[in-house]
């Protein structure tokens, strides 16, 4: 069975309903090996993502002026490359303008100029570390990878199990860009969410609870769909180096938007229990989503449990949405749009008018303007 699913790895076949998280097309993975098959059959990946500030600077308290000011040595150094840029394609424009002949070789055959690398290319260069990949191992042979059994066990590393393509419905077993923007955002506000507790909606693979987990005190991760649960808590449990530091804690559990009430069955193997439900409501202060919003439907039933969440708590919460837009052509157009990103911005401004004499939402969008922590293509769609 192991044999028939490397087989088809190597030539992958995608169906209509297949989706691809291109997180890691970044760059060609160095192998192509997967760590086991989950309970559906779908192969299994372990990749590590860098931080690009270890644990030991967060515990610390190092302050984030520290880190921003490389980053502006880099944007400076970027400006400065950018006008290197501009000045090669001002004289590319001045060989464009002697004519094609000029675009000729001795044969007669037309040369074609490359254009410039760009400066965001050269910058990631200036990083000194890896771009985010696949480092993929098989259980079993871990001495056939002594030399990276260094970076296996580095502070500044974070594990993470996962898939790479699944239908729909799977989508969670992927790895999103938007779960890296928010962890970015609360690498670089750490001290606002330091001590709190935090509930994040549609968890996934765990990533962005446990960054969370480096400064906040108990976190909620939750998701539906036991096989989810099973990767997510296995990720916790490969990334307790990291959480040590901060002393967080994450409790993997289940929330179905599509249910109204939390699933507090004692044989559920990630249910609640009273005591965790009354947590929740007497301390949460922050609630986080990211790249939850794909399916209408899906993300009315978010909202409902959104207001429903909300409208219990105890203390004032804040909720940070990160989200992709991506563009698609629909035959119903007949052009690109982006139709779930217009309903969840329609469906938000529904919340922040509601007015119901119990709860008042406000809306701020966020800069993009914050340091990143994690390597990954930090794209406008963001």
């Amino acid at each position: 069975m192991v044999d028939l699913a490397e087989k088809q790895m190597d030539n992958p076949t995608f169906r209509s309903d297949t989706v691809l998280s291109d997180v890691h097309l970044h760059c060609p993975s160095k192998r192509h090996l997967m760590v086991r098959l989950n309970a559906v059959g779908q192969p299994v990946f372990l990749s590590y993502f860098k931080l690009l500030w270890s644990t030991e600077d967060l515990a610390s308290g190092k302050h984030v002026r520290e880190i921003t000011t490389g980053r502006e040595h880099q944007c400076r150094s970027g400006d400065e490359l950018c006008d290197k840029d501009r000045s090669n394609i001002k004289n590319e424009g001045e060989l464009n303008s002697e004519g094609v002949e000029a675009l000729l070789d001795d044969d007669g055959d037309l040369e074609v100029v490359r254009r410039p690398r760009s400066a965001s290319d050269l910058q990631a260069e200036d990083l000194l570390r890896d771009i985010v990949c696949p480092v993929i191992l098989m259980k079993g042979k871990e001495d056939a990878f002594e030399d990276e059994e260094q970076e296996r066990t580095c502070s500044d590393v974070v594990k993470i199990e996962h898939t790479m393509a699944t239908p729909l419905e799977d989508v969670g077993k992927q790895v999103w860009r938007a779960a890296f923007l928010l962890a970015d955002y609360i690498l670089f506000k750490r001290d606002t969410f330091r001590s709190c507790s935090v509930l994040e909606l549609g968890g996934g693979t765990g990533i962005t609870s446990i960054i969370m987990a480096t400064v906040a005190k108990r976190i909620y991760c939750t998701d539906v769909g036991e096989d989810l649960l099973a990767m997510c808590e296995q990720n916790v449990a490969l990334n307790k180096h990291l959480m040590e530091s901060g002393g967080g804690e994450i409790k993997v559990k289940e929330l179905d938007w599509l249910k109204d009430d939390f699933c507090t069955d004692p044989e559920a193997p990630y249910g609640w229990s009273e005591e965790e439900i009354a947590d929740l409501f007497d301390h949460c202060s922050v609630i986080m989503a990211a790249d939850v919003f794909y399916d209408d439907d899906l993300t009315d039933a978010l909202f409902r449990t959104l207001y429903r969440i909300t409208h219990n708590l105890r203390n004032s919460c804040t909720v940070y949405l990160a989200l992709e837009k991506r563009l698609n052509f629909t035959l119903r157009h007949m052009d690109v749009t982006c139709e779930a990103y217009s309903h969840f911005r329609n469906t938000l401004n529904d919340l922040e008018n509601l007015q119901d004499g119990k709860m008042k939402y406000t809306v701020e969008p966020m800069k993009l303007d914050f340091c990143q922590f994690l390597v990954y293509e930090r794209i406008e769609q963001l």
